[in-house]
């Protein structure tokens, strides 16, 4: 529609796109927040953030507890059981394990009991759903979720609002972006930043396309807000 002409490549994961882009294979990657953290570390030349969605500005992952716990500070979750989501979920899982880690919980140590996704037997598809759904029952005593999945539950009904409450947030953070060669030309960058601002849901396509982001609108990049994922990677080799 931009007359803007692309090839696209399909990769098998981020760390394969991040080694492309790294090797100046492609100008422009769909990232992650640790793979845009791992590609801004690597990139020699720096990079840029060209567009997000609006979801992914000031994401916030929460830290719920049964209705009835008892739970109400970082300190109470001392010899109780704590639910990860996915070991590769930053929101759930790098953060999530890095905020307990900043408060004074020592999760191996501090904890009665921790898992994470990965290593629970679930019918759940979701990460983060399984969580809730466990904290919930009272198998564990509390878990780590994102705004965003409890906003989806809430809004398809399948939120326990009476069985979960939320007794800590983190500040937000960023979360995926568009990001491009630094050395891109600038008009073309400006182009293709206009070209994502301009999609709407008043158009049939461009709703289509929020909608499968799960978003209202897609904004600037921003080169705020990774400092917290930077830190959480660095402290887990991961960077």
């Amino acid at each position: 529609r931009r007359g803007i002409d692309l090839d696209w490549v399909l990769y098998s994961g981020y760390d394969n796109m991040v080694d492309a882009f790294v090797k100046g294979e492609i100008d422009l990657a769909w990232n992650g927040p640790l793979s845009y953290v791992k590609i801004k570390r690597l990139a020699a030349d720096g990079v840029r953030v060209i567009a997000m969605r609006d979801a992914d500005i000031n994401f916030t992952t929460h830290f719920i507890t049964h209705a009835d716990s008892g739970i109400d500070t970082m300190e109470d979750l001392k010899d109780r059981s704590f639910a990860f989501g996915r070991r590769s979920s930053v929101q759930a899982g790098l953060l999530a394990f890095s905020f307990l880690k900043d408060s004074g919980i020592n999760p191996s140590k501090d904890l009665s009991a921790n898992s994470f996704y990965d290593d629970r037997q679930s019918d759940t598809k979701s990460d983060e759903c399984d969580v809730v759904e466990r904290v919930a029952s009272g198998e564990f005593d509390a878990g780590a979720v994102s705004q965003r999945v409890m906003e989806t539950m809430a809004e398809d009904g399948t939120l326990p609002r009476d069985a979960v409450r939320i007794f800590w947030s983190s500040p937000g953070y960023s979360h995926c972006c568009f990001t491009s060669q630094n050395d891109l030309d600038p008009e073309l960058a400006a182009e293709i930043e206009s070209a994502f601002l301009s999609v709407t849901d008043e158009d049939p396509i461009g709703k289509a396309v929020l909608e499968g982001e799960a978003c209202r609108s897609f904004v600037p990049g921003t080169d705020i807000g990774w400092e917290m994922i930077e830190k959480a990677a660095e402290a887990e080799g991961l960077i």
